[in-house]
């Protein structure tokens, strides 16, 4: 099996998983994935399909330099994005239309370490993002296991409309938490739009994604007793480095297929 195939099947699989109506992580055509090919091109979810139950015929294959050029080409109309959407498949046959956002999958797909992207509007996860005080609640650290799997802290931003003025935003965004922290993040949050989960693996990004919904909806929880109890800076600091925890985030890397 070519790599083109082991990638493509890989998503689906992903796809699927975060689709799965069980989970309330996306309903109708809500959310969308990608994964990286090679330095040249990437797959990513078709303009209205499903994630849940998506097969192949759900991706299509995408250059991702044209992708990205639209970043740095000024005010584009929605018609402009469409057509040069359109025009970056790598097979010009057939109506099948990325998304609309595929512009940030491709910039994040270039990013060190990220192969696979799986973005979602869980319910738990929204009733945050979607809530005047998202920003306060967001702002600290609750348990180990946030961090082992989800890192010291999300990247997050407020309401952007989705096309070129979002995926500038992410990049903004990503590259001011990259110049803190010296790593690419996680997760990022996004004000009344939902999660985007970042990973080398399929496995990793939906690990990440079921963590950052636990979170969720234990910060939900605290708001019946007070409020959440934030980690100090020294003690996300201390678990981000303790052995033991760098050891079981090796595990769940080799284990993300």
């Amino acid at each position: 099996m070519s790599r083109r195939d082991e990638v493509l099947d890989a998503l689906v699989a992903m796809s699927q998983f975060l689709g799965d109506p069980s989970r309330d992580y996306v309903i109708l055509g809500e959310g969308n994935t990608s994964a990286r090919i090679d330095d040249e091109t990437f797959f990513v979810k078709a303009s209205g399909t499903r994630l849940g139950g998506i097969q192949r015929q759900g991706f299509v294959a995408v250059r991702n330099a044209p992708v990205l050029e639209m970043l740095d080409a000024g005010e584009l109309s929605d018609q402009e994005i469409d057509e040069r959407l359109m025009a970056a498949r790598v097979d010009q046959r057939g109506p099948v239309k990325p998304s609309v956002e595929t512009l940030f999958h491709a910039w994040l797909l270039t990013q060190p370490g990220i192969s696979f992207i799986g973005h979602t509007h869980p319910t738990a996860v929204n009733s945050i993002m979607c809530s005047r005080g998202w920003r306060d609640v967001i702002q600290g650290r609750i348990f180990p296991d946030e961090i082992v799997y989800c890192g010291v802290a999300p990247a997050y931003l407020e309401y952007t409309d989705p096309g070129c003025a979002l995926a500038r935003a992410i990049r903004k965004t990503v590259e001011e938490y990259r110049d803190r922290q010296g790593v690419c993040p996680k997760v990022v949050l996004m004000q009344n739009h939902g999660l985007i989960a970042l990973g080398a693996t399929p496995g990793e990004v939906q690990d990440i994604t079921q963590m950052w919904v636990k979170v969720a909806r234990v910060l939900a929880g605290t708001q019946a007793f007070g409020g959440p109890h934030f980690f100090s800076e020294e003690n996300v600091a201390r678990l981000h480095s303790r052995p033991d925890e760098e050891y079981r985030r090796r595990v769940a890397r080799a284990e993300g297929r």
